[in-house]
């Protein structure tokens, strides 16, 4: 059931209503009715992963908690103290620590299966060619589960808290299948905190208009951003990418910019309205960008992108690593051959290139994901290596200070997220590689002008609305970097907020690019 669908807003429109008749004890009961009705429309057999998930973290982490309670028990009965107490402790912690390891084999077991084996099986082909072999393995056709790489990153940042301590394992299994599929976020996140969603969506929230409002606010302008921006120029992209050798040149940039905008208005427009629908029920859902475009580095902009995935990986990844036994080993190791000094970053030089291989693995059953990862790890890695230099620069050049040279870095990180993302969209990393070549070498702005433009598939009408649309996300933005635009719009006239939103839903409902019955493209990141 996609959020842009005729089917989705009625089923949303019926779901409000049922929330806020029934009585406030049972409301958190039908977010998970609905949610469950939800994910039982992408495919009934579906929903036996989402359930093992559910019933494979809901039992661990109540083990866990009873070997910590269990031990703690015993501790006061024993009147342990000093030496004693703590090699219990840490008895008791691997006990726990042999729990969480089934929990990572079992969830990410699934994960891999259902969404790598094919990617397997064609590298494991490869290199039968290679050597000389015959016969090859054939491909499985089962199709991806809604929404598994989202709640199994929940899933886990759950068992891993409930392994630290952080807070108490949850003791209703149908509680915890509600974080798991709250319907919202399932179909491409934001990837939430249990300990944060949990304080609004188990709440007994009453009706509020204002926030009601808000919320259909809020899905408008995602609305606006998916049919109106993001499908438009999706024929650009196509187009680029498909016809590589006649859309040379100059239209490799096109087609950079174009896959870039389409990106920004299919992602951020679909988590605008995943928040927005957690809105009308009063669920408070983390936001997932912060004007990631006014970025000046690429660390700046993975900061303000897809917020907490990253966030996710930095806290259950990166840092994890970064101080594990094995990395402080080879650091020592590294001791040896390149001095103490140097040695001291090849933790964070191992630990952030395994955390972009996995974010580049997570987006993606391919090598395109995986280059695309390992070439933002590496970026920024030598940007870390090179801040000594940048800081003298802006010392001794004051230009650096100035509004333009800023307006610069911002393009300049445009630029290179959208050089980067290419080998995220091409069919393959050669042939990005290829058409970057062919930038640099044929860059033929006449190309413009030669008729070769036809074939990009969208019409002057399109040019103009995709034209318009850009601006209007700059100002949003601006606006955004001080304070909510839906508060903003608040404090005008009732002439101008009625202009204002009455005027995007025209905007959406007149420029929106819609197929047969509403059947509009998926979302990019319903595939990750």
């Amino acid at each position: 059931m996609a959020f842009v669908s005729y089917e989705f807003l009625a089923f949303l429109a019926v779901f409000v209503l049922v929330y806020y008749v029934l009585p406030g004890r049972f409301r958190w009961m039908v977010l998970l009715a609905g949610s469950l009705l939800f994910y039982l429309a992408s495919g009934i057999r579906y929903i036996v992963f989402l359930l093992i998930t559910c019933v494979s973290i809901f039992g661990l982490t109540l083990w866990m908690e009873r070997i910590h309670l269990a031990g703690k028990e015993e501790m006061k009965n024993q009147g342990m103290k000093g030496e004693e107490k703590k090699a219990f402790r840490a008895k008791l912690k691997k006990r726990q620590k042999h729990v969480l390891q089934l929990g990572l084999f079992v969830n990410l077991g699934i994960l891999a299966v259902v969404k790598y084996t094919n990617f397997a099986i064609w590298n494991v082909n490869q290199w039968l060619h290679f050597f000389g072999g015959e016969g090859e393995f054939g491909f499985v056709s089962w199709a991806l589960p809604l929404g598994i790489s989202y709640y199994t990153l929940q899933a886990l940042g759950y068992l891993l808290d409930v392994y630290h301590g952080k807070y108490e394992a949850e003791k209703n299994p149908f509680r915890l299948l509600l974080f798991l599929s709250f319907f919202p976020q399932v179909v491409q996140g934001p990837v939430s905190r249990f300990d944060k969603l949990k304080e609004t969506l188990f709440e007994e929230h009453a009706w509020f208009g204002q926030r009601i409002c808000r919320g259909m606010e809020r899905m408008l302008w995602g609305f606006f951003k998916k049919l109106v921006v993001a499908d438009r120029v999706a024929p650009v992209v196509m187009a680029v990418g498909q016809n590589p050798e006649e859309l040379g040149g100059i239209y490799v940039l096109a087609g950079m910019l174009a896959y870039t905008l389409q990106l920004y208005g299919d992602f951020t427009g679909g988590i605008d309205i995943a928040i927005g629908c957690g809105e009308l029920f009063g669920v408070e859902l983390p936001e997932n960008f912060d004007r990631p475009f006014s970025a000046e580095s690429l660390a700046e902009y993975w900061r303000r992108w897809h917020m907490s995935l990253m966030q996710w990986f930095r806290e259950y990844v990166f840092y994890p690593l970064a101080g594990s036994k094995s990395v402080s080993r080879i650091r020592k190791l590294g001791e040896r051959f390149f001095g103490k000094k140097a040695a001291s970053r090849l933790p964070m030089y191992i630990a952030s290139l395994i955390t972009w291989f996995f974010t580049g693995i997570w987006h993606g059953a391919s090598w395109n994901f995986v280059i695309w990862g390992m070439v933002n790890g590496v970026i920024l890695l030598a940007s870390q290596e090179a801040a000594p230099l940048y800081r003298r620069f802006h010392k001794a050049y004051a230009f650096s200070n100035t509004p333009v040279y800023h307006r610069f870095m911002t393009l300049r990180t445009l630029m290179m997220v959208s050089a980067v993302q290419m080998f995220e969209y091409y069919a393959s990393p050669l042939t990005a590689i290829r058409m970057f070549g062919d930038l640099a070498f044929v860059w033929d702005i006449g190309r413009l002008f030669d008729g070769s433009a036809a074939l990009l598939g969208i019409t002057l009408a399109d040019f103009a609305v995709l034209f318009l649309s850009v601006p209007l996300f700059c100002l949003v933005g601006a606006i955004q970097a001080k304070e909510d635009i839906r508060l903003w719009v608040e404090r005008k006239s009732g002439l101008v907020r009625f202009l204002v939103w009455f005027g995007l839903f025209l905007a959406v409902l007149i420029l929106g690019v819609y197929g047969q019955g509403y059947d509009k493209q998926n979302f990019i990141y319903n595939q990750f």
